[in-house]
């Protein structure tokens, strides 16, 4: 089985400093989805991994997110693409949960779920946080530079063996290509 995971803001849709709190919010970045429809039509498992401390903070409600993610899954539908499930933690940075991103827990549960060795699955995210969570899990990590992703790469201290593409779609291409 071929799979994927994903980080959401910043890899896949616009990322927002003020968080996404609503499908009108809810903006693909450009290449993203139709990136995702090659991927899934290839017969890769997409699955998406993402904090939502928004949950916890009382900026959003379930139901809104489960919207967001319609919208986002409609979007994607329209173009032949499909992502198989998404992980969340709907925790807060102070809440000591083990599933919030830069803690592998939510990629340790994608491993139990689909009952897989992690070991050189990719995993894309714009964050330290991401490629670290998906390194300890023994993803392979992809930095993709949209959303925070240039500051990740400005900053540096990335996790040994990081791999780096412009967007979700030039990162697709590598791998559809080799």
């Amino acid at each position: 089985m071929k799979l994927v995971i994903l980080d959401r803001d910043g890899v896949i849709n616009h990322d927002s400093s003020a968080f996404v709190k609503s499908p009108d919010e809810w903006v693909a970045l450009p290449g993203s989805l139709e990136a995702i429809a090659r991927l899934s039509q290839a017969g890769w498992r997409v699955v998406v991994a993402s904090n939502q401390s928004g949950l916890a903070r009382g900026l959003f409600s379930t139901e809104t997110l489960n919207a967001i993610h319609a919208k986002m899954r409609s979007e994607l539908a329209q173009l032949g693409g499909h992502i198989d499930s998404i992980f969340l933690c709907p925790h807060g940075p102070d809440d000591g949960c083990a599933c919030r991103k830069p803690k592998p827990g939510m990629f340790l549960d994608i491993a139990h779920r689909y009952d897989i060795d992690l070991q050189n699955v990719p995993a894309v995210g714009d964050s330290l946080r991401d490629l670290q969570a998906s390194a300890d899990a023994g993803c392979t990590p992809w930095l993709v530079l949209t959303g925070n992703g240039r500051k990740t790469w400005d900053t540096g201290d990335l996790p040994a063996g990081t791999q780096v593409g412009d967007n979700l779609a030039a990162i697709v291409d590598l791998w559809l290509e080799a």
